[in-house]
């Protein structure tokens, strides 16, 4: 069982530096703020954030895979294949969902162990699969259309001033993405430490105790200042060459939507708000200038992740 939740803390490490572009890429990129300062706010911010609710934390440990069949093997092995997933796609600066990673992971070992009757099947496609598939659309038309009202009411204010006022707001959108990132994503570790416990007798009832928050949300402040340069360079420049009020309308569209998916305990991708908003706010912005070369290596990522993180869980749950 602490070897278990080792190494959910492990994985909770690598989701904080995977997933920090979300939070700060476009403030750096469009010199809101620096790499070191927008990666420390992001930390303090994702710490905060963690504390605000433990909806997707019981929809990560009770809502996926039928608790009663659960064992502290088929944990490890999600584990694993969440961490190694992470630590690939990381090395070769794409931004794939960690949420993903780990809900493949659990689906995989889950399979392997006790095959389809371990997966609770309705909410998997209610709590993961429609939101994740409706989330980057959902930011992608979000952005698009505050991109629009910034161009439009703005349209008589020069450059300069403009985009020193929409520098000064990025601080404060980053700010809240890195807050609605820690509601989300921090709570994923959460739920499965939760599991594991309740798995190995150490809880009497599936609940979130206050250790395992504090645990989780330190672990992922600190991952999370580590941070993660090769996926901010993807995120911030090389999807689009992003401009302050692009930049902010990427992350105020990003922020409420993960605010509101984690208030209803739906496990979505950072990543995918994220990259959906950044594309949109380009797209708006002018079409040419989007690198859909990119774009589309970052969605095969997305179809791969969770079947692929399934597939070595699954042996990974043989092995062990």
């Amino acid at each position: 069982m602490w070897v278990v939740v080792a190494t959910a803390l492990g994985f909770t490490f690598t989701n904080g530096f995977h997933d920090t572009a979300n939070a700060v890429a476009t403030s750096v990129s469009t010199r809101a703020m620096t790499p070191r300062v927008a990666v420390l706010i992001a930390a303090v911010m994702n710490l905060v954030g963690a504390f605000a609710s433990t909806a997707v934390a019981k929809t990560i440990g009770s809502g996926l895979i039928d608790t009663a069949l659960v064992t502290q093997r088929l944990m490890l092995a999600a584990l694993i294949a969440a961490i190694a997933w992470n630590l690939l796609t990381w090395r070769a600066g794409l931004p794939s969902s960690s949420s993903q990673a780990l809900v493949g992971g659990l689906l995989g070992a889950a399979l392997a162990a006790n095959g389809t009757r371990a997966v609770l099947w309705h909410g998997l496609w209610s709590k993961v699969l429609f939101p994740g598939l409706l989330s980057p659309l959902s930011g992608f038309a979000g952005a698009a259309v505050v991109m629009i009202v910034v161009l439009w009411s703005c349209r008589r204010i020069r450059p300069a001033p403009l985009n020193r006022a929409f520098r000064r707001l990025q601080i404060l959108s980053g700010a809240f993405v890195a807050f609605a990132h820690g509601a989300n994503d921090a709570q994923k570790t959460m739920g499965v430490i939760a599991l594991s416990l309740y798995a190995g007798g150490t809880l009497n009832r599936f609940e979130i105790p206050w250790y395992v928050q504090v645990s989780s949300a330190l672990v992922m402040g600190a991952g999370t200042y580590v941070g993660g340069w090769r996926i901010m360079r993807t995120v911030g420049n090389r999807i689009f060459k992003l401009e302050p009020p692009q930049g902010f309308a990427a992350q105020a569209t990003s922020s409420v939507i993960l605010w509101w998916t984690a208030g209803h305990g739906f496990p979505i991708s950072t990543t995918h708000v994220i990259t959906g908003s950044v594309l949109g706010a380009g797209t708006t912005t002018r079409l040419s200038a989007v690198r859909w070369g990119v774009a589309s290596n970052i969605l095969l990522a997305w179809i791969f992740t969770l079947p692929a993180a399934a597939a070595v869980a699954a042996v990974v749950y043989v092995i062990v």
